[in-house]
């Protein structure tokens, strides 16, 4: 076997990642900057090749990491970019045993995400001004990102056909290339339809493709973009926190779980691959469900 120095290795990893994995842009690069930041170390302290890779550096590096003041869910993150990492180089043969598997995982901290509450959710979207296509677009936007707790990698690419108007259901396509079928309520499918019907026309071009949302001048809405759009309407709207789309999944989430909704079902609704991830919302719910009681109870305020 010809031989790759660490560099050669990260840069094959990548490759491996995007066309066997299917992995998200996001996570891809997150993984070559973190695999980055280890080759950079360990050039630092003399190992250029694979085969030199052992548990001893990787365990300094990390602490090197967590010496710097790295977020907990960093920490996470690059540990578990390292593990793939080795074992991509024991399955390749470029290291004799997998180091990777002697890592602890750090645990992240399971902060309670903002999320609006059910009236806040309904005075941003029943008092947004849609004047104009963008106006009609951004509506669209903000009623299939809240009613459906889709991420907004998901939402950008959505085309016109994903969606179901007479089943009110939209196709999403997630991560690692998961299709599933997510419902829609009624004010979204209303919103969607007013933007084909009097926004999308406006700015459509040859080039806009099957893309149901788009941006100003006509491409396929980024998700930049779309940020941009939850940010800008949020604190139009003002009194509330100021989310990112995530964090209209979130409340997403949250306001299922407090419908009624059992944790099955959004599981599927979310596209989590692991119920554990879903399990965050039962915290969210019952934390809000405390918070409310210490500020409701005569006999609940107490020092913690």
């Amino acid at each position: 076997m010809a031989h790759v120095d660490l560099n050669e290795a990260v840069d094959e990893f990548g490759r491996h990642l995007h066309a066997e994995r299917g992995v998200s842009p996001h996570t891809l690069r997150a993984y070559l900057g973190d695999l980055a930041d280890l080759c950079a170390y360990a050039s630092d302290v003399g190992v250029t090749d694979p085969a030199s890779l052992d548990v001893s550096l990787l365990r300094a590096w990390l602490a090197r990491q967590h010496a710097l003041g790295r977020a907990r869910a960093t920490l996470a993150r690059r540990t578990a970019a390292v593990r793939a990492f080795t074992h991509h180089l024991h399955r390749r043969g470029l290291l004799d045993s997998d180091p990777g598997l002697l890592l602890g995982t750090p645990k992240k901290r399971r902060d309670l995400p903002s999320v609006l509450t059910q009236d806040d959710a309904a005075r941003l979207l029943d008092t947004l001004d849609v004047e104009g296509p963008m106006g009609l677009r951004d509506l669209a936007v903000l009623e299939v990102l809240y009613g459906t707790g889709v991420r907004v990698s998901e939402l950008c690419g959505l085309d016109v056909d994903d969606l179901d108007t007479g089943r009110r259901t939209i196709r999403v396509l997630g991560k690692g290339n998961r299709e599933r079928t997510v419902p829609v309520g009624e004010p979204a499918v209303r919103a969607v339809e007013d933007w084909l019907r009097a926004g999308r026309p406006a700015v459509v071009t040859e080039d806009s493709g099957p893309a149901l949302f788009l941006g100003a001048r006509g491409g396929r809405l980024h998700p930049t973009s779309a940020r941009r759009i939850v940010h800008s309407r949020i604190s139009g709207a003002g009194a509330m926190p100021d989310l990112s789309p995530h964090g209209l999944r979130h409340t997403a989430a949250t306001h299922l779980l407090e419908g009624g909704a059992d944790l099955r079902s959004v599981q599927e609704i979310l596209g989590h691959a692991s119920l554990q991830t879903t399990q965050l919302y039962t915290h969210v719910s019952a934390e809000r469900l405390k918070q409310v009681h210490r500020r409701a109870h005569p006999r609940a305020a107490r020092d913690d």
